[in-house]
């Protein structure tokens, strides 16, 4: 078990990561109380090795690790990749590549749609992982060997777990399709966070545009003092006195008092002026300032039973393929191909598999029929005019 603790043997180890084909990375980071993670441990293992690597550690500069992280010769496996990227693109300004993500090849395997790392050791591997450290504030030092071993156990076992995936994947004929949903997670847009994007993660019922022009400008407002502060959201204000606030539109400190649920630590200090003026200076927008609301009609019973037939198209194939339904298409994407939009559902290894099907039921070429001799369904489909 080594912990690297120093730039020497950091260098020392990633010339041994240098000559693998693929090694597998875990993070251990905290967040609860700021905006950014911190990063705490980096777990990494090959075939016939494993470190942990300390980036808490003063003597240390992971500058060799983040050139075998931007290696193209390295594919780089993690669990739920997301948040681990996340983390690493902010600290070295790239996005490892190219990026192999157990969860998903899971899914395109059948196992079930966010299964959870210890469960696809105990599928694929029979073993059982202990958990005991899983709530280890990972930014404390000094870590314990059972804390270390603990974190090692997320890289360890992804050695054996991302070579029985690989082999199922090729066995089935379905390695591009790992390629294509890895090409979101490589995308830089996915990690950006723009600040007027940020009342869309706010729960609300309302199709004001007035009101949510009012929550966006909140929102954004939040969101750039929380960045700035390195502080929580929900720390600086709430999601539900945002909401209250771009409802009561409170015109002076007086009226924010009288607020729901507002927190009088706010009133009394400068972020109320703040929040005054952002409600204030909304007051002056043109009806050509407000977001656009764009109301979809309601479905007819027509499109509502085509909406239905796809779900069960869906269904069908997920089952016949081993795939799990929600890889292939969500409800909101069916619902649009209902409705004769376009959308992911008819590009790559889904239309391969999904889409031209869907297309044909559509358009009234495909009918789905059962056969109680066999037991089996059947697709019907019928020649052009």
């Amino acid at each position: 078990m080594e912990i690297i603790e120093n730039t020497k043997d950091l260098k020392a180890f990633c010339q041994k990561l240098n000559k693998q084909e693929f090694i597998t990375v875990d993070l251990e980071f905290h967040r609860e109380k700021s905006y950014y993670a911190q990063l705490g441990l980096i777990q990494v293992a090959y075939k016939g090795g494993e470190a942990v690597i300390d980036p808490l550690a003063p003597e240390i500069d992971l500058s060799s690790f983040y050139a075998i992280l931007s290696n193209s010769n390295i594919t780089k496996v993690f669990h739920s990749c997301r948040q681990d990227i996340e983390i690493l693109y902010l600290l070295s300004g790239f996005i490892p590549t190219p990026v192999f993500d157990t969860q998903v090849a899971a899914q395109v395997c059948g196992l079930g749609s966010s299964i959870s790392y210890e469960n696809l050791v105990k599928h694929i591997l029979k073993k059982d992982i202990d958990k005991s450290c899983r709530l280890t504030n990972w930014c404390i030092r000094p870590l314990d060997k059972q804390q270390v071993e603990y974190a090692l156990g997320d890289v360890t076992y992804l050695v054996e777990i991302y070579e029985w995936e690989k082999q199922e994947l090729k066995n089935n004929q379905r390695e591009h399709w790992i390629d294509e949903e890895m090409a979101a997670l490589l995308n830089p847009d996915t990690y950006t966070i723009n600040p007027q994007d940020a009342w869309k993660k706010i729960k609300h019922h309302s199709h004001n545009s007035k009101y949510l022009t009012l929550l966006r400008d909140l929102a954004a407002w939040r969101e750039i003092r929380a960045q700035e502060k390195n502080l929580p959201r929900q720390t600086i204000i709430k999601d539900e006195s945002l909401l209250n606030i771009a409802a009561a539109r409170p015109h002076s400190i007086e009226e924010l008092g009288k607020v729901r649920n507002i927190r009088q630590d706010i009133v009394n200090g400068k972020l109320a002026s703040e929040i005054v003026d952002i409600v204030n200076r909304a007051e002056q927008y043109s009806n050509e300032d407000y977001i656009k609301i764009i109301r979809e009609k309601n479905t007819n019973n027509e499109n509502k039973a085509l909406y239905e037939l796809l779900k069960l198209l869906l269904n069908i194939i997920s089952q016949s393929e081993g795939v799990v339904g929600k890889l292939i298409a969500s409800e909101e994407e069916l619902q649009e191909l209902s409705n004769g939009k376009n959308n992911r559902l008819l590009q790559g290894w889904r239309y391969e598999i999904f889409g031209q099907k869907a297309l044909k039921l559509c358009s009234g070429k495909l009918s789905i029929k059962y056969e109680p001799l066999t037991k089996k369904i059947n697709f019907i489909e019928k020649d052009s005019d």
